[in-house]
């Protein structure tokens, strides 16, 4: 598909865990680390987004997301264009690095 055809996609993750235990620390880390190597950047504490080219890409994230979800707690996700989430509005403090290098990883694809 030509690049012109592309629709980048926003997938946003957001999510609640228990951590009273140690056992549900436990698995509130996995979660969270499974998030950062499937590419996933921190937006603030329990929200986390990537890149996916295309609806097929979130599909494939969507159903990798299924598969490593923690037995407790609530995780929701929100599949939005690129363009929308650049106009995402900061009210309280600044646009992260990683955050900013979004446009950049574009062209790595």
């Amino acid at each position: 598909m030509p690049a012109e055809g592309v629709r980048f996609m926003r997938l946003m993750v957001f999510f609640d865990l228990p951590v009273k235990t140690r056992e549900e620390r436990r698995a509130a880390t996995k979660f969270r680390q499974f998030l950062v190597n499937d590419g996933y950047i921190m937006v603030q504490l329990s929200v986390y987004s990537r890149i996916c080219r295309g609806q097929d890409a979130v599909q494939k994230h969507l159903m990798r997301l299924q598969g490593n979800l923690p037995s407790d707690g609530c995780v929701r996700s929100l599949a939005i264009t690129e363009q929308q989430y650049g106009r995402m509005h900061i009210h309280v403090g600044t646009m992260k690095k990683s955050e900013q290098r979004g446009a950049v990883q574009l062209l790595l694809f």
